[in-house]
């Protein structure tokens, strides 16, 4: 793993845009020093003369060694058994939402999601629910942009009266609902959206995440390419929202950093065909090329490795860093590497997730998830009510400026004690600002296997 940790200035209040920023850059330059120095390098993998004679990158590349990262918990549980009563009522029971991917091209995502939510309802309803009663869960399907699949659903839902939904996945998915969700008082509160466009979105308020915004993770990640010793970069965008962000904060850091973004090829959603994106980008001939996909990637790999393209040359990102062992031929991937936003799920998280869905095979996402409905359930609390907007109020509340705590049982034992909670969870330690974004985040980095499966690379941390 290589985990960045950028820390702001904890509060009720925030503190402005540009000091954030500002601290992230800082944030990065340490990382890119810390993970730069090739001492040990994993595996140093050279393009061969085949590969140079159909156009493919012929730089040498040198990233850090494999170390093997360790998941992290967030902290000591509470115990349900001594949760005192709540002192609180409500006429309508907590209910919440679920627009998370069952179809499309993000339906990889839907499961570890699915089952954080589930497993944080469950929690909660053992700690004696919320405002004396158990919450509901109604779960339904957010689609992709293809298809009107999450305008509907989330008709359904608020017609079910939700007081909060959690979702969507993809950015490009939640743009088309926000409005929908937020001007019918509802929270939207999605566990992977990642678009810096959603920090100063006209939304009542009502628009939160645990996921951070692709300034962070696509810097990051063009940082991270920096110190593995490319000089040139190709990248392959898929061209909505959340692609078009990624590209932007990774050229900036690759351009930061002394480097240059050498091809830049765009596909839309829905598109099956890459052979023209992976011919342009490959005749460029970079040391390193960025694919930002969902699923798209399990047709653009074939088309880059047949180039001559090394797989330690390719770099993925948290839409496309999956297990592919049942999708590519074995050792296709095999040093390739990719980021997703979050630590690395620990042993201990697994094992109750898999308890919810024994299927599971991924983990992305399922942290955030179960963070989200976590801090929902305790802003309901502290307001006194499943009022969505009287809940937005509460929830940069609990994430900070409090005593630690980190789950519902152990958080609302305190609440109901008379005391103030600041939540960390499995996704990190949260810390929202006043447009509900995380100040505070992680990022893990995942180098695949031989059998086409990511694994935690390192157990590297920066932090201010």
């Amino acid at each position: 793993m290589t985990a960045l940790r950028t820390t702001g200035r904890p509060g009720l209040h925030g503190y402005s845009r540009a000091a954030k920023i500002a601290a992230l850059g800082l944030g990065f330059a340490l990382f890119a020093s810390g993970c730069g120095g090739g001492d040990t390098p994993a595996d140093e993998s050279t393009a061969s003369e085949g590969a140079t004679a159909t156009g493919a990158a012929a730089a040498s590349i040198s990233c850090p060694a494999n170390e093997g990262g360790k998941g992290t918990d967030p902290g000591a549980k509470g115990d349900v058994t001594a949760v005192p009563a709540s002192t609180g009522t409500t006429d309508s029971a907590l209910k919440i939402g679920s627009l998370l991917p069952a179809t499309g091209a993000l339906a990889f995502l839907g499961p570890p999601e699915i089952a954080g939510v589930d497993l944080a309802i469950q929690e909660i309803n053992e700690a004696g629910g919320v405002l004396g009663q158990p919450v509901e869960v109604v779960h339904r399907d957010s689609g992709d942009t293809t298809t009107d699949i999450a305008t509907q659903s989330v008709t359904d839902l608020l017609s079910q009266g939700v007081s909060a939904i959690v979702g969507a996945a993809s950015s490009g998915v939640s743009k088309t609902v926000i409005g929908q969700i937020t001007g019918a008082g509802v929270i939207q509160f999605s566990p992977a959206n990642t678009s810096p466009d959603f920090t100063d979105w006209d939304d009542n308020g009502l628009y939160w995440r645990t996921a951070p915004s692709d300034v962070l993770q696509g810097r990051t990640l063009g940082n991270y390419i920096m110190g593995c010793g490319a000089q040139t970069v190709g990248m392959i965008v898929l061209n909505d929202a959340y692609g078009t962000g990624l590209q932007s904060n990774i050229k900036s850091s690759v351009e930061a950093a002394g480097g240059q973004v050498v091809a830049e090829e765009m596909f839309n959603e829905g598109e099956s065909q890459f052979s023209s994106q992976v011919d342009k980008v490959a005749a460029a001939k970079p040391d390193a090329i960025v694919v930002i996909s969902f699923e798209q990637a399990k047709s653009i790999v074939p088309l880059l490795t047949a180039k001559g393209i090394d797989p330690s040359q390719l770099f993925f990102v948290d839409g496309n860093t999956s297990d592919y062992s049942a999708d590519l031929a074995a050792g296709t991937l095999e040093g390739a590497q990719g980021t997703i936003p979050g630590p690395f799920a620990s042993d201990n998280f697994k094992e109750s997730l898999l308890a919810i869905d024994p299927a599971l095979k991924d983990w992305a996402y399922a942290g955030e998830s179960y963070d989200a409905v976590t801090m929902l359930a305790l802003a309901a609390e502290a307001a006194g009510s499943t009022d969505g907007k009287a809940m937005a109020a509460e929830l940069q509340g609990v994430s900070a400026e409090g005593e630690k705590c980190f789950d519902f049982a152990g958080c609302v034992t305190i609440m109901r004690n008379g005391g103030d909670v600041d939540y960390d969870g499995y996704s990190g330690p949260v810390t929202f600002d006043e447009k509900g974004d995380p100040t505070e985040a992680y990022i893990g980095i995942y180098q695949f296997d031989a059998d086409n499966k990511p694994v935690p690379s390192r157990s590297e941390e920066g932090k201010l």
